[in-house]
């Protein structure tokens, strides 16, 4: 399984509206056509934290496959007014925003 942790900033009252936006973009065959095998939302202080899982390591190339889906682009744009990229001056894309895994464990099975 591959994660992706994107970290943004988000208003404090704006939880409840992106979460209303991901449960619609969810509900979809969105998140099977990019491997999503699960989404999970955080907030903290003002910081957003959007972990991803997928299938396999393969998640970023079927998100770049899916990012000009009429779908994605909505949520994009709908998640502006809600959520400020941490460090506007640099961000360019969502990989810009993406925190790096520098320690992983796992229990035994």
């Amino acid at each position: 399984m591959h994660s992706t942790l994107i970290v943004a900033r988000m208003a404090p009252a704006a939880g409840d509206d992106v979460a209303r936006l991901f449960a619609a973009f969810d509900a979809t065959d969105m998140p099977h056509r990019m491997g999503t095998r699960r989404r999970q939302l955080f907030a903290f202080r003002g910081l957003y934290f959007h972990l991803q899982d997928f299938d396999s390591d393969d998640g970023g190339e079927r998100i770049e496959g899916a990012k000009d889906d009429p779908r994605f682009v909505r949520i994009s744009e709908d998640l502006k007014p809600h959520i400020e990229a941490y460090d506007p001056a640099t961000w360019r894309s969502p990989a810009d925003a993406m925190a790096h895994r520098f320690y992983s464990w796992e229990a035994g099975a």
